[in-house]
């Protein structure tokens, strides 16, 4: 559901920009790992296919980067090994769930089920390395060009209740996915130790909502997948800018330097108390849509302790020059926040309050969920023995797929948006 007024709790309301901007957005795009056209897989078990971390992913390429058409896959099956599962063996898996869509990049998370949940064993751990490897190979020899990302897999829930060892194990595990990516020349990234972190971290503020992270010590919820987001899309040199405005409201005319985005009709005029700036922006980016903390408030806190929206999400503005006191920022007429000068001259991140381009964001999110869902139920038919009823649907779903996806890039496409900053009080004298 999209919600038209929420309020962010304050950390995120007046977060400042704690990373420096790229002065060149190009620049930062051309570093990222993803490009424009390219086919990505998600390939592994249960966690993968929960569709949240890949949901994310997919999130953030869409209001990143909207004018980009990028197609994502999950290939994700509850209770899979590198040796394959209930969907089959793995040579089958990869010639049906994967070679089939033709990726040229494709991201691996195996493990969870691989050591069975028992203390390291010889003979386990040496199925589990030699299986990743026969995948590894089997994906590079169909496809020698393909760019592959080796995930260390996911932990399990050591933290927040007695720990029992098993995350011990998949730290082995782990350890042998870095040295295997290393190997191949792939790019790896780390979802245990960055997930593990931040249990440790919030379980010290609020033990009840840490144990929220992942309620079964396996499957992660929305606050921890946006961390494993976090180091995928780091592992892929992902640029944090959403855009950038920088003000000086001094001299005669205000000037403005802007990044990832375009202003225009920049105008100082005279107010009730001493005056207003306003002018237009057409951003080429939209932010991260996360929802209102009252929603999740486990996510909020995993957002409070981590480096989330520092990392992927600052949408920065920033008002030097002004006259002591506060100043109301509208855009498009709507009160979006209460500033003093001085907050405004440190910078504020946009990103996470109640802005029209974070209900757009939010509408891109819901479409993404419908994309997902329409993936999901065609991938569940075709993995399975389907009766010709069953095709049908199948293909009736193929049908109504492109649709989904026209919807869900038409409305990541941002908007232009006008903006007043105008002041409401100036301090008292002594």
């Amino acid at each position: 559901m999209i919600s038209n007024r929420f309020a962010m709790p304050t950390f995120l309301l007046l977060a400042l920009c704690s990373l420096p901007i790229a002065a060149n957005a190009q620049g930062a795009a051309a570093a990222f790992a993803l490009h424009d056209g390219d086919r990505v897989t998600f390939y592994g078990d249960s966690i993968t296919n929960q569709r949240e971390y890949t949901e994310d992913v997919e999130e953030y390429v869409l209001t990143r980067f909207p004018s980009w058409k990028v197609s994502f896959h999950n290939a994700g099956v509850g209770g899979d090994r590198v040796t394959g599962g209930g969907a089959g063996p793995i040579d089958l898996r990869l010639d049906r769930d994967v070679f089939a869509w033709h990726p040229n990049v494709i991201s691996i998370m195996l493990g969870m089920n691989d050591f069975f949940y028992r203390p390291d064993e010889p003979g386990i751990y040496s199925t589990y390395t030699g299986g990743y490897r026969h995948l590894v190979d089997s994906l590079k020899k169909n496809d020698p060009g393909v760019r592959i990302t080796l995930i260390e897999p996911s932990p399990y829930d050591d933290v927040t209740r007695k720990s029992s060892g098993n995350n011990d194990v998949l730290l082995k595990y782990s350890a042998f996915v870095a040295q295997l990516a290393k190997e191949q020349g792939a790019q790896v990234a780390d979802f245990n130790t960055p997930v593990t972190d931040v249990l440790k971290t919030v379980y010290a503020a609020s033990p009840a909502l840490a144990s929220q992270i992942i309620p079964d010590r396996v499957h992660p919820q929305e606050g921890g997948h946006w961390i494993m987001t976090e180091s995928l899309l780091k592992s892929w040199q992902a640029p944090s800018l959403v855009t950038s405005v920088t003000i000086d409201a001094g001299g005669v005319k205000p000037t403005v330097e802007a990044a990832n985005t375009t202003v225009t009709d920049l105008t100082r005029a005279k107010g009730k108390i001493s005056g207003k700036i306003s002018w237009t922006q057409a951003d080429k980016a939209l932010p991260l849509p996360f929802p209102p903390s009252e929603i999740d408030p486990v996510l909020a806190l995993v957002l409070k302790y981590s480096d989330v929206i520092a990392a992927l999400d600052q949408e920065t503005l920033k008002v030097s020059s002004l006259a002591a006191g506060s100043y109301d920022l509208l855009i498009d007429g709507r009160k979006i926040g209460s500033f003093t000068a001085a907050q405004l001259a440190g910078g504020i991140n946009l990103s996470a309050m109640d802005t029209p381009m974070l209900e757009q964001a939010l509408l891109v999110a819901f479409d993404t969920e419908k994309v997902n869902f329409l993936e999901l139920q065609r991938f569940e038919i075709i993995r399975s023995s389907a009766t010709p009823e069953q095709l049908a649907t199948a293909q009736a779903l193929a049908d109504a797929y492109p649709i989904a996806v026209y919807r869900q890039h038409a409305d990541a496409q941002p908007l232009t948006h006008s903006y007043d900053l105008v002041m409401v009080s100036a301090p008292t004298g002594k």
